[in-house]
Parts: C-alpha cells; sequence; structure tokens
C-alpha cells in the first residue's frame, strides 16, 4: 500500500503535543489590529488546542507528524 500524503496546508498550520493533541494558533491577528487592546492581542499569541470534534479529522491529513 502506498505512503499517505500530507495535507501540506495542514501541516503548516497544526501540529501534535507530545500527548497527541492538536495545536492550532488563534485567529483575528493578522490585520485591523489598532482597534484590538493590548490584553487581546496579546492573548491572540498563544497557541490553544484544536476541539476533540475536529482533531480526528485534522490527524488524518497529517499522518506522520
Amino acid at each position: 500500500m502506498p505512503k499517505m500524503k500530507t495535507h501540506r496546508g495542514a501541516a503548516k498550520r497544526f501540529s501534535l503535543t507530545g500527548t497527541g493533541q492538536v495545536k492550532r494558533a488563534k485567529a483575528y491577528k493578522s490585520h485591523i489590529l489598532t482597534k484590538k487592546s493590548a490584553k487581546r492581542k496579546r492573548n491572540l499569541r498563544k497557541g490553544t488546542l484544536v476541539s476533540k470534534a475536529d482533531a480526528k479529522n485534522i490527524k488524518m491529513l497529517i499522518p506522520y507528524k
């Protein structure tokens, strides 16, 4: 059976933690930053985990990560 192909778009956006959970970056940090508070922008820097419902599908897209 041939190797599975990694979805390159997903590989750039998601990574796995040591326990196998899927990490992602937060949205709303790319533009129109003047009206957002410093606290809000600071909290958007931190990564977070993908919900369990979505994690299964994402793991299929990044099989070798």
